[in-house]
């Protein structure tokens, strides 16, 4: 019996990036979905209902396929507190968020959700940052340079500048890019 395709469906390069590293092959393809939060839901509970809304869109391209494909999906925010940092819509709002991150720490959510007909596995992952303390213009450089606005929390941990303003990191390190890697790889061993 065939293995089932794996499916990626994200439109991250950096998701795309990081389930590479598996070696695995897959596809990617692109859903459209509605991420909107939900005010009464924990964050845990708002990421992994958005990623399995994403997977049973999806699900949708291929109907016919039974459990012969595994769709991946995630979604990842940034929270501080109990305010939730998502996707900033430009410059002023992603300024905002990069200054009221720095030096305390903040938590990244990510949500993923594997599927397989009526099969499914759906999951949180949490990881702890703390920056060093970036000065107005350090800020402003990293913005102008990056352009990190498809990004929750208006940053990306790997980019150059950002990197050299971690100060720490507890948890994985792949789920701040956007995919837990590992907890992915177990969870897949049972579709795959």
């Amino acid at each position: 019996m065939a293995k089932p395709a794996l499916v990626l469906a994200s439109q991250s390069p950096r998701r795309r990036d990081i389930l590479s590293l598996t070696l695995l092959p897959f596809e990617t393809i692109g859903v459209e979905t509605r991420e909107t939060l939900d005010s009464t839901c924990s964050i845990e509970e708002n990421v992994t209902r958005i990623a399995h809304e994403k997977a049973e869109a999806a699900m949708l391209l291929f109907p016919e396929q039974g459990c012969g494909t595994v769709i991946l999906t995630a979604d990842t925010v940034v929270a501080k507190g109990k305010r939730i940092y998502g996707k900033p819509s430009g410059f002023d709002e992603a300024f905002e968020m990069l200054k009221s991150l720095q030096n305390r720490s903040h938590r990244v959510y990510t949500g993923f959700v594997l599927l397989c007909g009526t099969k499914t596995h759906t999951e949180c992952v949490t990881t702890t940052v703390e920056f060093d303390p970036m000065s107005d213009n350090e800020i402003k450089r990293y913005l102008l340079s990056e352009k990190p606005y498809d990004k929750a929390g208006s940053y990306g941990i790997q980019d150059p500048l950002m990197a050299c303003h971690v100060r720490r990191i507890e948890g994985c390190y792949y789920n701040v890019v956007g995919l837990p890697l590992s907890r992915v790889c177990k969870a897949l061993k049972a579709f795959l």
